[in-house]
């Protein structure tokens, strides 16, 4: 099963996944996580963030995913992915068994705790085409996804309830 991380730079999809990881472990389950940041710094693309580089990005880790699902459970993926194209292709690819998580957070909010200092960056320019930041790289927002987090509401353990909460409504998971 694939559970999809979707969201704005700092708005806990990495920390979510660390946490949803050891839960699933705890339960039994074989988890892998497939990271946005981490991919990027191994593919030496942590400073391109145009829409072409972007959608190549994210259509790799679906082929990553693609390749590495049957060795796990869970495939557990943290990454922007800010096109609907994109996600829609994670879908399409793996039907059933995709979960996707849009964690919402107002902009404002992730520019003010600037976890990793990249609005800072992108407000000074060093960063060009940050998304969701510039308008020249919007995040188009989830129409339907299986799950929405407003991180700025909910603390972690919370979120991880409502998480763990799907997955043992929709897919019988038992934790």
């Amino acid at each position: 099963m694939i559970i999809w991380f979707t969201g704005l730079s700092g708005s806990g999809k990495s920390t979510l996944s660390d946490y949803l990881k050891k839960a699933l472990e705890v339960a039994g389950f074989s988890v892998c996580q497939v990271d946005g940041d981490v991919v990027r710094q191994k593919n030496k693309t942590h400073d391109k963030f145009s829409r072409e580089h972007i959608i190549e990005n994210n259509l790799g880790i679906i082929d990553y995913c693609q390749k590495i699902e049957k060795d796990y459970d869970f495939l557990i993926v943290a990454v922007i992915s800010p096109y609907r194209q994109t996600r829609d292709k994670a879908r399409q690819v793996f039907g059933k068994n995709y979960l996707e998580i849009f964690l919402n957070c107002p902009l404002e909010v992730l520019v003010k705790s600037d976890v990793k200092g990249l609005y800072e960056k992108a407000a000074a320019g060093e960063i060009k085409d940050f998304i969701g930041f510039h308008e020249s790289s919007p995040y188009e927002i989830p129409k339907n996804p299986d799950l929405e987090i407003k991180t700025n509401e909910l603390t972690v353990a919370q979120s991880i309830k409502k998480i763990t909460a799907k997955l043992q409504e929709s897919y019988g998971i038992k934790f």
